[in-house]
């Protein structure tokens, strides 16, 4: 355990939260399958410019978002090997098991020089599973090394500082805070929050605030333009502050997104990478 702690002191990320769930793991042994605290490990390594670089530049950051799709090691080491892109997210919104985010986790390992591409996973909302369930998983996920956690359908500002206290002792990438590692993202998908939206973006320590445009639109009677209107409200405020806004986006909007200044763009689907070349020509990258 000694040489564990030396060798994760030696590199230049050092995550305190993250190895002192590796180490209370280890202390547990049998329990725990090996390959847990194996990815832990490993993933605290120097990385080439990723999403939280990207963003402290201004530059727009290009994500594949994994969802719809077996989450096997194979596909991490697909993702790992495609250079267009920045980051990997991964949606367990629906499902939540702790071995796809492993399995994916270990395939994205595979890039460049034995680094790892980031990965930040959404997790159930919070007002579905309880705070505890929800604490317990942002833990776990830090412990086996994601680099972010993603809070889907925030209900309003209360649920919001709650979310954020599960991070004290965290190394997060904030406005106040830009040598953060680990990225935070809240999602606003119903109407009624957007009454507080002001005070969620005045919130300190976060990374993201982002509008779920889909649930939005779908909460709102399918009226697009209206949630189109409220989801630029919520790039508004988070650019008024310094976080990053993150949306998905296809060959008509990419270019459109990128200048209206979304710094995190999500693509899918097997236009994925015609969607980031157009992506990466409208931000000069």
């Amino acid at each position: 355990m000694g040489k564990l702690l030396d060798e994760l002191k030696r590199r230049k990320v050092f995550r305190v939260a993250a190895v002192s769930a590796v180490l209370v793991l280890l202390a547990v042994g049998s329990q725990i399958p090996d390959r847990f605290t194996i990815y832990a490990q490993t993933n605290v390594a120097d990385s080439p410019a990723g999403l939280i670089e990207l963003w402290e530049s201004g530059q727009t950051a290009f994500g594949q978002y994994v969802t719809g799709v077996p989450f096997t090691v194979e596909t991490g080491r697909e993702l790992a090997a495609n250079p267009l892109l920045d980051y990997a997210f991964l949606n367990l919104e629906q499902d939540y098991n702790i071995n796809s985010a492993l399995d994916l986790a270990q395939g994205l390992q595979s890039g460049t020089e034995g680094t790892a591409m980031e990965l930040l996973v959404r997790i159930p909302p919070m007002s579905e599973d309880g705070v505890e369930t929800s604490r317990a998983r942002v833990k776990e996920l830090l412990a086996m090394g994601a680099d972010g956690v993603v809070f889907p359908h925030v209900r309003s500002a209360e649920e919001a500082r709650m979310t954020v206290s599960f991070f004290e002792d965290v190394n997060v990438w904030s406005p106040a805070n830009p040598d953060g590692d680990i990225v935070v993202m809240l999602m606003l998908e119903t109407p009624e929050v957007f009454a507080e939206l002001e005070e969620i973006a005045n919130i300190p320590n976060y990374s993201s605030l982002a509008c779920g445009i889909g649930s939005l639109t779908n909460a709102l009677g399918g009226d697009r333009g209206a949630a189109e209107k409220m989801n630029l409200e919520v790039l508004a405020h988070s650019q008024r502050v310094g976080m990053a806004d993150m949306i998905t986006a296809n060959t008509e909007s990419v270019a459109r997104r990128v200048n209206q200044g979304f710094l995190g763009l999500l693509v899918y689907g097997p236009t994925a990478n015609e969607v980031i070349r157009l992506g990466r020509a409208a931000a000069g990258r």
